[in-house]
């Protein structure tokens, strides 16, 4: 019996001493070994991160959104401070902790030795032999590995804290890392804007009244609606294998094709006539292009509205019966349900500017067509069909924009940006292009009134093209007068604009031969490659649309920020 007690407690310690191996390796390695906590930190410095990444860049036009971009930065700025100062607080605390461990350590390495020594050294059978009485060898072995026992916790203990610490200590750092990359990408965007703001304005300053109707005309040039009877499209309009394409009768040829109206705003009048003709309803159509409204198909319309210049007549009866804005022969062609969303469009217009019917409206395109003659047919029917039909947001009517055609994206005042117009690939499917919109994919070289300083296409040269880019490089490069740039056709325009030669002598472009343009998901023109006699260029697509609106010959201009530039 006593040999098979002296067995089983010879077992315990030996079974306690692998145990104990195995824990002082498993901390070794993991005092090793690199580790990663979960700081909050870390999140916090992600979201500004995301936030960073999510600033648009500065719109020169767009004063609005210049203070906006401001204020994130400004915003920004205050959480990168606060972040700052908690981390201060945490690096002073992880050092105070560095000092109490210091200390434990000494102690922590002293009972690891002593600890060891005993393990090494401490015979189970020699207490034994050398004990007069088995009950105190008993408990003198019991206390042993009680105090073995406490040991091992201790160690364990001390190794949790070291690691803690040592991770803590790795995450400070690379938090720390972290927003000093945050805070370089924050200046170095301040700086950006700061740029941008002012070259936006220098740009401003130097314009002549003359430049800025020159850009407003070339950027603008139809009206924002079709109204009742829509133009045919225009001769020599179109690229090549179109109905309207003419030939200018040289090579290479250039030429800048707009995608829809400059203002793309809410609904596209040919885009619902489209989609009307795919077999979708005014519902679904409604749905497509106000996105974040609701359809209330039961609103409390007013009884009258306000019209500037007429008085105060039927809203329902009257007013709506008179609004010109598409053409009645849809109805009769497959278009009845773009009617529809025309009315519901118009309604909840007229409600959301008049603060439902107790103000005034205009009777022009700069609000909606209203002419005294009313209509009876298909227009009269779709207007009786959806009465009471209001898109409201909050609660109230929405200001519902439409225009004539969006060149297959659509945008929208309530958040999002750049719908794709098309039941699949743009822009060979899109839905303007299916109900035939003259304005889809159209070249401009006259004005409103038809006038086209004596030309007959809106084809450019190699070296008209390199005159444009000879422009943009004085407009965006610094050197020049930016006040002489503009059309060098005097029978059109006045002032005192650079001879090819001048600006030639400024930029150095003499001579385009190819020419490519990348497209953006959103809808618009993102940029505009060329290869030149001075090799390839890239440019940016708003700065590039301005140089050309400013210095293309006679009326020929680009009117969308989605275009193209094609090459014959």
């Amino acid at each position: 019996m006593f040999f098979k007690n002296l067995s089983i407690l010879v077992f315990k310690n030996l079974a306690f001493l692998i145990v104990f191996c195995f824990l002082f390796f498993v901390f070794i390695y993991l005092v090793s070994a690199s580790g990663c906590s979960n700081l909050d930190y870390d999140c916090r410095i992600a979201e500004i991160q995301k936030e960073i990444d999510a600033l648009s860049s500065a719109n020169e036009n767009n004063k609005k959104e210049l203070s906006t971009l401001k204020n994130q930065i400004v915003s920004l700025s205050k959480k990168i401070k606060d972040l700052t100062l908690e981390l201060e607080i945490k690096e002073n605390e992880i050092f105070k902790r560095q000092e109490d461990l210091n200390y434990t350590k000494i102690v922590f390495e002293e009972k690891t030795k002593n600890h060891y020594k005993f393990i090494r050294l401490y015979n189970p059978v020699l207490p034994f032999i050398y004990s007069d009485d088995a009950n105190l060898f008993f408990q003198e072995i019991s206390i042993q590995q009680k105090v073995a026992s406490f040991d091992v916790e201790s160690i364990q203990q001390h190794a949790q804290k070291l690691i803690k610490l040592r991770n803590d200590k790795e995450k400070l750092e690379q938090n720390k890392k972290n927003l000093a990359q945050v805070k370089k990408q924050i200046d170095e965007r301040a700086s950006f804007l700061a740029n941008e703001v002012e070259k936006t304005e220098k740009y401003l300053s130097v314009l002549s009244q003359k430049q800025q109707e020159l850009l407003a005309l070339k950027a603008g040039g139809f009206s924002t609606s079709i109204g009742d009877v829509p133009p045919t499209a225009e001769p020599c309009s179109g690229s090549l294998g179109t109905s309207t394409f003419c030939d200018p009768g040289f090579r290479p040829a250039f030429a800048a094709f707009s995608f829809g109206a400059p203002h793309r705003v809410g609904m596209s009048q040919y885009g619902a006539y489209g989609r009307s003709l795919s077999g979708q309803s005014a519902e679904t159509i409604l749905a497509a292009y106000y996105q974040g409204t609701e359809l209330n198909k039961n609103y409390p319309v007013p009884s009258t509205i306000g019209v500037i210049g007429v008085g105060r007549i039927p809203f329902e009866e009257n007013y709506l019966l008179g609004i010109h804005e598409v053409p009645e022969s849809w109805g009769d062609n497959g278009g009845f349900e773009a009617l529809k969303a025309q009315a519901v469009a118009a309604r909840t217009y007229a409600l959301a500017v008049t603060n439902n019917g107790t103000g005034s409206i205009c009777t022009t395109e700069k609000c909606q067509v209203y002419k005294p003659q009313l209509k009876t047919g298909k227009w009269a029917e779709a207007v009786r069909h959806t009465r009471g039909w209001v898109l409201t947001k909050g609660g109230v009517p929405a200001k519902t924009y439409y225009s004539a055609s969006a060149g297959g994206y659509t945008i929208s005042q309530w958040g999002w940006i750049g719908i794709k117009d098309a039941s699949s690939d743009w822009p060979s499917t899109a839905y303007e292009k299916i109900a035939g919109s003259p304005w889809f994919y159209k070249a401009w070289y006259k004005d409103r009134s038809g006038k086209s300083c004596g030309r007959s296409h809106p084809w450019l040269t190699s070296e008209q093209m390199a005159d444009i880019l000879n422009a943009w490089h004085v407009i965006y490069k610094g050197n020049g007068d930016i006040s002489r740039i503009s059309p060098i056709d005097k029978s059109c325009w006045t002032g005192n604009p650079y001879s090819v030669s001048e600006l030639f002598d400024l930029g150095g472009y003499s001579a385009v031969s190819a020419v490519s343009v990348i497209y953006g998901s959103d809808g618009s023109t993102l940029s505009v490659s060329f290869t030149t006699n001075k090799g390839f260029v890239n440019i940016p697509a708003d700065e590039f649309k301005r140089a050309f609106n400013l210095r293309a010959p006679g009326y020929i201009g680009i009117k969308s920020s989605l275009y193209n530039i094609e090459k014959l």
